[in-house]
């Protein structure tokens, strides 16, 4: 068989049933003859965000592929890659390949040469007869330890050779879990018990785990606080007694009030890592860390306690230790924790109640998303946000009550990339509803693939929030902003998504917002991919509360 039919077969056996692709690669006819659907994006990036989404959506049991030309469609897809490898999300890339005989020859631009520096794991097929070895060891990276990108470059000679019958002896990779030490886990949890402030930290790794179910009988049990990362939203139902929510570049006030007073900080399935995107996190007090990933361990904050092994296993072992330590009924709330989280966030939401229910024209961004999550029903939706204002207006207020209900991201934030991944949720996930919010910058970036929902018959609803500028950058550039109107930008999105085949509206006043979703939402129920242009105001304000240079 052919080079290319051995590695759709492979994908095929590892349970593979699209692959989104652009725009020329032998890989896409070859997916297509042994019954894996090709899924043509209008750009490069858009395809890498899909596979993206698909894995998220999946928690990574199902991985997405992304396969994409030689030369400009691996150049192209670059900036996506980075994107889920800043994230750690799994995903599989095969770019084509210049032939053997023709790598290292300028202007040849060689994957394995240059994507290094953002994937897991890359190699470079050089003979068919390896296609099943170094596929095997793609899905063991991919399924393994701390998540990411893996890439493998199809030369073109070698997706046109012969690969033998007999090479093909392919068994789909397993996932093999550890849990901790035991005495790491007894220290851990000793000190835990010993605090008198402690706060867990939870991030995507609880998800990835699927351990959501554990993180909430271990915190109720030790009757212990939770906030989660941006990656990790929805990792702990935030209509629970003990949530705090979000933190991210925003946050919301139960996170900076808990944070600013917490004398141990556990993260569990998080990094820790100090980032724009993460809430800043205090120095000078204690740190636990369970992370499937001792590379994760000690970057930004000194760990002293430390349990390495997968989220779920370790937080089933931590209750266990917990109940031996604590006798079985837990640990009462004697604190008034969970009244205290009541309070916080009785003042939090008081203190953005102007906006969040406002009736000013243009429109306030916080009262589309108020109106938004009425209509929808949370816990069988999936949202995620853009970057930029829409995340930090979003992230710290919408109400994540199931996991994956939510796609938090944001290690990097490059515009356009929600799209990408509501179209890879929708597809992992056909019987949710799917919403995608975006500022009218980012729709610049990636809207024609709003054609690419259209034609594979993916029917998400796209939120556009279009103020007209790039939202507080006359801060960033005053003078060229007061000289060439630098930050403005114009588009009627409207027309343009009436004009790619989708349902479209555009909403100019607060009391129209409800009524359009409900059009929208039936658009997607009879299969039309619907977007929603959506008139606000340029709103700079985004609640923070915590900063750690000032503790």
């Amino acid at each position: 068989m052919r080079g290319d039919i051995a590695v759709a077969k492979i994908l095929k056996a590892e349970g593979l049933e699209w692959i989104s692709c652009f725009p020329n690669q032998t890989l896409i006819d070859a997916a297509s003859s042994v019954g894996i659907r090709p899924i043509i994006c209008r750009q490069e990036r858009a395809g890498v965000n899909m596979a993206d989404g698909y894995s998220r959506i999946t928690n990574g049991k199902k991985i997405g592929v992304f396969t994409m030309q030689r030369g400009p469609g691996a150049e192209n897809a670059f900036g996506g890659v980075a994107q889920a490898y800043a994230d750690s999300v799994p995903i599989l890339l095969i770019p084509g390949g210049s032939p053997n005989d023709q790598i290292g020859i300028h202007p040849n631009f060689d994957s394995f040469e240059h994507y290094g520096g953002i994937t897991k794991y890359l190699g470079h097929i050089n003979q068919g007869q390896r296609i099943p070895e170094m596929m095997r060891m793609a899905y063991t990276n991919l399924k393994h330890g701390r998540l990411g990108p893996v890439m493998l470059e199809l030369p073109l000679d070698v997706a046109n050779g012969e690969v033998s019958e007999e090479s093909m002896q392919y068994q789909p990779v397993k996932v093999h879990k550890s849990a901790a030490s035991e005495d790491d886990v007894r220290e851990l949890v000793a000190a835990i018990l010993s605090s008198n402030s402690p706060l867990i930290h939870a991030g995507q790794g609880v998800l990835y785990a699927e351990a959501t179910d554990a993180l909430t009988e271990f915190a109720e049990f030790t009757n212990i606080p939770v906030m989660t990362t941006l990656n990790g939203k929805s990792a702990f139902p935030e209509d629970h007694p003990l949530a705090l929510g979000t933190g991210g570049n925003s946050e919301t006030k139960m996170v900076g009030h808990f944070v600013s007073k917490a004398d141990l900080i556990i993260g569990i399935g998080s990094s820790l890592t100090d980032s724009t995107f993460a809430t800043s996190l205090p120095h000078g007090i204690t740190y636990a860390q369970s992370v499937n990933c001792a590379e994760d361990l000690n970057k930004n904050h000194s760990v002293s306690f430390g349990a390495i092994g997968d989220a779920k296993i370790v937080l089933i072992q931590m209750l266990e230790e917990a109940k031996r330590q604590l006798g079985e009924n837990g640990r009462d709330d004697s604190n008034g924790v969970r009244q205290e989280i009541q309070k916080v966030k009785q003042e939090f939401l008081a203190e953005w109640s102007h906006r969040i229910n406002s009736d000013e024209t243009p429109i306030n961004p916080y009262r589309v998303m108020k109106e938004l999550s009425g209509s929808l029903d949370l816990r069988n939706s999936i949202v995620t946000h853009d970057s930029g204002y829409p995340r930090d207006q979003f992230a710290p207020f919408w109400p994540a009550l199931e996991p994956r209900s939510y796609i938090g991201w944001g290690k990097s934030t490059q515009l356009g990339y929600g799209l990408g991944l509501a179209l890879g949720a929708k597809i992992a996930a056909p019987d949710k509803q799917v919403v995608n919010v975006m500022g009218d910058a980012a729709f610049g970036m990636s809207g024609l693939d709003i054609e690419t929902a259209v034609r594979a018959e993916i029917p998400i609803l796209t939120v556009v929030l279009n103020n007209g500028v790039m939202t507080n950058y006359s801060h960033h550039m005053p003078i060229a902003t007061e000289q060439w109107e630098s930050n403005a930008l114009g588009g009627d999105y409207r027309d343009v998504a009436l004009a790619l085949g989708a349902y479209a509206e555009r909403v100019e006043s607060a009391d129209e917002i409800k009524l359009a979703v409900d059009r929208a939402l039936k658009a997607n129920n009879e299969g039309q991919p619907a977007l929603l242009e959506i008139m606000v105001k340029e709103e700079p304000f985004t609640p923070k509360y915590y900063s750690a240079d000032s503790y």
